[in-house]
């Protein structure tokens, strides 16, 4: 992991849980807002933050999200640390990110998991 010249291993992961928490109001904000483009981009990076906090306990750091998540899977989904069905929603939430910010048109079939998908505070 990377030295953190600006503060402790301790540090890190409070600022990470608290962009975590920061991500995750906003998201409830534009949801309830009707932003879901929005609302979608924050919620999954809440999860994003909250995960990066939980390898950080760890020792660990990842540059790319894929590497994030994967290893995240495998250290703590596979290993039943976190619920297979926690993985699961993670990955509906990093699909359903990635096609409200880059695909231009959504089918209604989207339009209905990506509502189907609940923004969870636990």
């Amino acid at each position: 992991m990377e030295s953190h010249e600006r503060g402790s291993l301790a540090d890190l992961v409070r600022y990470r849980i608290t962009t975590a928490k920061s991500d995750l109001q906003s998201a409830c904000i534009l949801m309830k807002e009707g932003e879901y483009r929005g609302a979608n981009n924050r919620a999954y990076y809440a999860i994003y933050h909250a995960i990066s906090a939980v390898h950080a306990l760890d020792g660990k750091s990842y540059k790319r999200h894929k590497d994030t998540l994967g290893n995240f899977n495998k250290d703590y989904v596979r290993t039943e640390i976190f619920p297979r069905a926690f993985g699961r929603r993670i990955a509906q939430a990093e699909e359903i990110r990635h096609a409200s910010d880059y695909d231009d048109l959504i089918s209604p079939q989207k339009k209905k998991q990506m509502n189907r998908l609940r923004l969870q505070k636990n």
